[in-house]
């Protein structure tokens, strides 16, 4: 099979420098079951082995275009699961923060593009008989819903795993790559395909926007275009921060837990979404590390904040989102009022994004395109000018819905999932939350030259979760929530 990448996976390839990897990730926690005694390992590889029939993603390796002047292609090949899935020690005791650590340096790693763009990685010496991995994939391959629809696909719902009927072997396409000239071809077409759709959106766009650029009369009686309230967020720039810098290659990383109960009560109590509540939080901890780290701006935070172009149902693995900002409210202190205002503002956004979803395009050609791309993203880096400008986005703040039931891999239930994802020049911090179950995985990913310490983070989310909580629930719903932590 040879797939061409879109528009926009061959972006991330292009993004690519040895400062800002482009491939997001997981840290996944398992407790096994009493007297296990099964080679974790063995069977991470026997498991992802009889799966590559549903998860084609992990065949998939790139074949560059001649004198790469355009997006690479997709091609099937084998794949040496002794060289994808590897152990690795964790550095004594072997503890929480120890694992965290090792997740950080490895997240830093760019991954190999002469084989197919993932890899896991066991954790062996966490202590009291614990298991874990991290698998990180390239984000030219799937973005978040997709690894979502990935997780959904690999783990088993039960400690018994599922049979998976094999299907036909993979032959190794490495000397049987496409020629020059058919790679030449499938690009022209490609584009070719682009243009034509790019031109049938023409109408679309100046519709729509027209209809966010609305005229009004003003006191004087003379007609003047306005730009919507819903537009206006989008021409904001945010304050300077210590995030905002030119970033180096190492990476930090810290996770956190909340009950995913409680965000469902302060969203139903103040008639918000989870996703209000979510940035809502964010707000306040940036609010509580900024306050010890060069004050808090004046002016209000903006996170950018990717936004799903998928169709229900669309299960394909590849990116298909955009990106929006939001107002964060970071100016506000009481934290309802923070609340109610970051509601306004996500509803704004998403008015946009409403409108002009249709014609957003995941793909567009691409012909000339890793040149152009390639050389703005090291001359970027190179410049520094991330440091020096006004920032577009202070924050990026991504929330996925993940999986609703536990999950298990060899017999051992999954009892923790944390996501990670990628931090550029300019936004030196991500914050990432994904469901599970019954639980908010909350996971921060940090250039380390921006947020030195990311487990201050991880005190901030809780102080900022508790401080919502008094707040936006009704008095005798706290109380009844303070008895139950209390009890023996």
């Amino acid at each position: 099979m040879v797939k061409p990448l879109s528009g926009l996976d061959g972006a991330f390839l292009g993004l690519e420098t040895p400062a800002t990897p482009m491939h997001v990730g997981s840290l996944h926690l398992f407790k096994p079951p009493p007297r296990y005694r099964r080679n974790f390992l063995a069977e991470v590889r026997l498991m992802i082995g009889s799966r590559l029939d549903i998860a084609p993603i992990f065949r998939r390796r790139l074949v560059q275009m001649p004198l790469q002047f355009a997006n690479p292609v997709w091609v099937d090949d084998v794949v040496d699961l002794e060289i994808h899935i590897r152990a690795v020690e964790v550095p004594a005791p072997g503890g929480w923060l120890q694992l965290q650590a090792c997740v950080g340096d490895l997240h830093a790693e760019l991954l190999d593009r002469s084989r197919p763009l993932w890899m896991i990685y066991v954790f062996e010496g966490l202590q009291d008989g614990l298991k874990a991995y991290y698998v990180k994939i390239h984000h030219a391959v799937l973005d978040g819903q997709a690894g979502a629809a990935l997780a959904g696909a690999l783990f088993d719902t039960s400690p018994q795993s599922r049979p998976i009927k094999p299907g036909a072997p993979v032959v190794s396409h490495r000397n049987r790559t496409p020629g020059a000239l058919s790679l030449a071809t499938k690009a022209l077409r490609h584009d070719a395909s682009q243009y034509a759709k790019l031109i049938r959106q023409v109408p679309n766009v100046l519709r729509t926007l027209a209809e966010l650029v609305r005229n009004r009369d003003t006191a004087g009686g003379k007609g003047k275009p306005r730009i919507s309230a819903e537009l206006k967020q989008h021409f904001a720039l945010g304050p300077r921060t210590a995030f905002n810098t030119t970033i180096t290659p190492q990476r930090g990383f810290a996770a956190a837990s909340v009950p995913f109960a409680e965000i469902r009560a302060i969203a139903a109590a103040q008639q918000a979404t989870i996703n209000d509540v979510v940035l809502a939080l964010c707000s306040g901890m940036l609010r509580l590390y900024l306050a010890r780290h060069g004050g808090i701006p004046r002016k209000s935070l903006i996170a950018t904040m990717p936004i799903s172009l998928r169709d229900p149902g669309n299960k394909e693995f590849t990116t298909q989102a955009t990106l929006s900002l939001v107002n964060l409210a970071t100016h506000i202190a009481n934290p309802l009022q923070r609340l109610h205002a970051v509601r306004a503002a996500a509803s704004a956004t998403k008015s946009v994004a409403k409108r002009v979803k249709s014609f957003i395009p995941t793909d567009f050609p691409t012909i000339g395109g890793p040149w152009v791309i390639g050389a703005l993203a090291s001359l970027y880096g190179r410049s520094r000018i991330a440091s020096a400008l006004p920032p577009i986005a202070n924050v990026i703040i991504s929330n996925v819905h993940g999986p609703s039931v536990p999950l298990y891999v060899a017999g051992a239930k999954m009892v923790g999932y944390w996501p990670l994802s990628i931090v550029e020049h300019g936004v030196g911090l991500n914050i990432t939350l994904m469901s599970y179950a019954d639980i908010l995985g909350v996971g921060f990913t940090v250039a380390r030259c921006a947020v030195p310490d990311p487990q201050e983070l991880v005190t901030d989310f809780y102080a900022a979760l508790a401080e919502l909580l008094r707040h936006a629930l009704p008095l005798e719903q706290v109380r009844q929530k303070t008895t139950m932590e209390n009890a023996p």
